[in-house]
């Protein structure tokens, strides 16, 4: 038993109690016989007078559905099939505490069936948590969780879920987990039926006042799914709500009496236009589209669908089950059936068996790239370690040349320079040339010392190996630079002593 916040009577019908119960609903008898029932119901009072407080009345016709639901108090029944959802229930009840319209107008329905996790508590402890909430627009109204296995054994997997060979069998298993639901959760009082999926990761919290504003009998959201960068970034999930086409009119002609139409699978190639393919993200949102087929992730349905005798069909229906074979049963029933196209909900990505392949191949090829990287600057690491003394060396023998080359070095006389292979040329000295002859003489010696100099730094640039062109030059240079020594001109001056 759970603490109930609410205990203001309802609209229309009974009190509510201070407990909502999460058992199966209580069963009311009524038998035949008056007197003798009422004595063993215990409905009589001591005085003999019957005492009928267990007889509810209700107008139906103040439960209809209208535009503004939120306005008149209308009640909704919000129905959740669950199976294996323990993990997705965290995000559910974020979403259920988001929600704008009235909590304490909305009744909570919940069918676990074929678990095997830990779905049943996880959601107890939710329910209780929300219910106990101190904020008073938190609690919701009468909660209900039924138990009933429908023995299915198709896993929970994205690629056993949405497998071709699955979809007639599940289709039909989960019509029964509906139709269990709806029958076990609807109330006179209530107005409205909103069927909504566990794992949708994205919605407006005004969604059940921006599907009822439209006022029509059953109506859905288009429903996307993110996707990751490398696939695409985004992709349409629910293609269960189309409008019918000539071709899969005349598909359905050629199939057996239990056959099921499923959508999204070459085995059935229908051309209908999709809810799904006409989104447009800049379009309006309260775009109205007339459909035949519909999704079961989203939908909004006036109750009074349900209580004319629409069902989600078990059966093959018009060659169509379950939410599909609902939207065809009401069409047939004369209810109107709308997409809005571009209001769109957006499901939790579940990567398929080749999304998850192709995310292992990418992360090989992350690895393998990194290690590639991580070599490469290795090479070079031990490239540069080599080579660093090398460097060094270089620069050593380059600061010894510039150093050399700074060096003052004698002033070159033009008149008595050494000629090109560095020696001094002889000359004729004539008789009485005197102290001109000596003074050639000793020019010669200083042409003979400056060709060593520059010859000795020839040979240093040699050695260092960086400068062989450079000391030839130098050396060619210097011996062009030296004039030859003239015999002539020493002996004209003799001559002249004389």
């Amino acid at each position: 038993m759970m603490p109930r916040h609410h205990a203001a009577a309802f609209s229309n019908g009974y009190p509510r109690g201070n407990t909502f119960d999460i058992s199966p609903h209580n069963l009311w008898l009524w038998p035949s016989s008056p007197v003798a029932s009422l004595v063993s119901f215990g409905l009589l009072s001591a005085g003999g007078a019957p005492e009928l407080e267990t007889v509810r009345y209700y107008d139906l016709t103040t439960v209809q559905g209208t535009a503004r639901g939120w306005e008149r108090e209308e009640r909704i029944l919000l129905c959740v099939p669950l199976r294996d959802a323990e993990a997705h229930l965290g995000m559910f009840f974020s979403h259920m505490r988001n929600l704008t319209y009235p909590h304490h107008l909305i009744d909570l329905a919940f069918l676990v069936s074929d678990s095997k996790d830990n779905t049943l508590k996880v959601l107890s402890d939710s329910l209780e948590a929300i219910q106990a909430d101190q904020d008073p627009k938190q609690p919701y109204g009468e909660i209900s969780i039924i138990e009933k296995d429908f023995g299915q054994k198709v896993n929970q997997d994205v690629e056993s879920r949405h497998g071709f060979a699955a979809q007639a069998s599940r289709r039909k298993l989960m019509a029964q987990a509906r139709n269990w639901l709806l029958s076990a959760a609807l109330r006179p009082y209530h107005s409205w039926v909103y069927w909504r999926d566990v794992d949708v990761e994205t919605a407006p919290f005004t969604i059940l006042e921006d599907l009822m504003r439209h006022n029509k009998d059953v109506i859905v959201p288009n429903v996307w799914r993110p996707l990751p960068d490398w696939l695409g970034g985004e992709q349409p999930y629910d293609l269960n709500s189309w409008q019918e086409s000539e071709t899969a009119l005349a598909l359905a002609d050629t199939l057996d009496e239990d056959a099921v139409i499923v959508e999204g699978y070459a085995e059935y190639a229908t051309w209908r236009p999709h809810l799904a393919y006409l989104r447009d993200p800049f379009g309006d949102p309260d775009m109205e589209m007339e459909i035949d087929g519909v999704g079961g992730v989203s939908i909004l349905a006036k109750a009074k669908v349900f209580r004319s005798g629409v069902h989600f069909p078990a059966f093959s229906f018009e060659k169509h089950a379950e939410t599909e074979g609902f939207g065809k049963m009401s069409k047939r029933m004369g209810y109107s059936v709308i997409g809005l196209p571009h209001y769109t909900i957006w499901h939790l990505y579940e990567p398929s068996v080749d999304d998850i392949r192709h995310m292992e191949e990418m992360e090989r090829e992350r690895l393998a790239r990194e290690k590639q990287e991580e070599e490469k600057k290795k090479n070079q690491q031990k490239i540069k370690e080599e080579y660093s003394d090398t460097r060094n060396e270089w620069e050593k023998d380059k600061q010894e040349m510039q150093n050399l080359a700074a060096q003052p070095k004698p002033v070159k006389d033009k008149q008595k320079a050494p000629s090109r292979d560095g020696l001094a040329q002889p000359h004729n000295q004539q008789p009485g040339s005197g102290n001109q002859a000596k003074a050639g003489s000793v020019n010669a010696a200083q042409g003979d010392i400056k060709a060593q100099v520059v010859k000795q730094e020839g040979n240093a640039a040699r050695q260092e190996g960086k400068a062989v062109q450079e000391g030839d030059k130098r050396a060619a240079v210097g011996a062009q630079d030296v004039p030859q020594a003239n015999p002539g001109a020493a002996q004209q001056v003799g001559n002249a002593a004389a």
